[in-house]
């Protein structure tokens, strides 16, 4: 046989060999994108409930105080929870737990994770023996590890150590899907913020869920310049004694272009993604109101001693901040009175309001534009 004919007859089966093994190959998968996501920021007044689902996965993030376990069990009914791949204790304070045995009792749950810092009081006491109940052991989980969630991933950030109080012991975490992603602090305060930042984590998220509730004495501005985020929500009771959220805080997320969701004027708040977007069932926050202490601040503080919870750490400041010092532009006695402003709410009213400040109080004879000038908004209530 020719060199060349056998040249075109090894070139003609080699050619053969090649398209069978190509038409007999399997046909490569599409990859797999990311499931559903919602996170539901369940509405408990003055506390902490999160919800998240991806696909046919859950985790719930604190339960509220005692008065609200019935209420978030019904509430995960409805969305057809049967089993919680998570329960996220953040930290032992009554108004993340106390609704925690309920939840416990009613649901499968296959991982328990609380705070290193442990409470001598009631509402403790009826956690563990809940945990007891169901023969479940809790855990505080290492910084940096991971777990998932369906296509969700889950990074512990806190607490990296022991604190002297329950706030700064929260469990903080970063939570991934797809592109997106949403941070949540507990009630970590500046301190434990700064040991969050200094973990090297990438704090980069989509959502910020706003630590304790708003407090001035949480979300840093160095936690907003590292955490960039676009979205931000505040869970906190309507007229709550702490007067939550401050002035500072949603100043701070409002300087920084930050678009607020708050379950004290639009209840329960639900962020859906498909791993690219996310959308809102809610528009966000229109009124930049800062919440009012009202005098059940004290019976509060009395009631937490009476329950052997410690009563909130005194304040760092000893002298009143910028937003509780009276402006220079306060008028004297003689001089006419417009307009009566409270320097922590940064509300302005008008002399005859039914809601004048007792504390806080500045009088004012500058013109209506002049004080909005000054970053004060309009009482609703006598719409000076």
């Amino acid at each position: 046989m020719k060199k060349w004919y056998r040249k075109i007859l090894y070139l003609a089966l080699t050619a053969s060999v090649l398209l069978g093994c190509a038409l007999s190959a399997p046909t490569p998968a599409f990859a797999v994108g990311p499931d559903k996501m919602e996170v539901h920021f369940i509405d408990v007044g003055q506390g902490d409930a999160t919800l998240v689902t991806c696909g046919d996965h859950a985790m719930l993030i604190d339960a509220g105080d005692d008065s609200k376990g019935t209420a978030i069990q019904n509430y995960l009914q409805k969305q057809k929870i049967t089993k919680l791949d998570y329960l996220i204790l953040t930290h032992p304070d009554a108004d993340h737990i106390g609704g925690a045995p309920v939840i416990l009792t009613k649901f499968d749950i296959s991982k328990v994770f609380v705070s290193n810092y442990e409470k001598d009081n009631k509402t403790y006491q009826k956690l563990i023996q809940a945990l007891d109940n169901k023969r479940l052991k809790s855990l505080t989980p290492k910084v940096n590890s991971k777990y998932t969630l369906g296509t969700a991933t889950i990074t512990i950030l806190a607490p990296g150590k022991e604190y002297d109080n329950p706030n700064d012991a929260s469990i903080a975490l970063l939570l991934k899907n797809g592109s997106t992603s949403f941070l949540f602090t507990g009630d970590a305060g500046e301190d434990a913020e700064a040991d969050i930042l200094g973990t090297d984590i990438s704090l980069s998220a989509d959502v910020y869920k706003v630590g304790h509730h708003g407090s001035k004495y949480s979300t840093s501005k160095e936690l907003i310049k590292a955490v960039n985020p676009t979205y931000a929500v505040i869970s906190c009771g309507e007229g709550n004694s702490y007067g939550h959220p401050h002035a500072e805080t949603l100043n701070t997320l409002r300087t920084n272009g930050v678009k607020v969701y708050r379950t004290d004027e639009d209840g329960t708040i639900i962020a859906s993604t498909d791993g690219r977007t996310i959308t809102f069932n809610v528009p966000a926050s229109e009124t930049w109101k800062a919440g009012e202490a009202t005098a059940n601040s004290s019976k509060t503080a009395s009631s937490a001693t009476a329950s052997n919870t410690p009563a909130p750490a005194p304040q760092k400041e000893s002298a009143p901040s910028i937003e509780e010092t009276p402006s220079k532009s306060a008028a004297p006695a003689t001089t006419e009175l417009t307009y009566v402003l409270n320097s922590k709410t940064k509300k302005f009213h008008k002399p005859t309001c039914n809601s004048l400040p007792t504390t806080n109080r500045v009088d004012s004879s500058e013109n209506r534009e002049s004080i909005i000038a000054q970053g004060y908004v309009p009482c609703k209530k006598c719409n000076p």
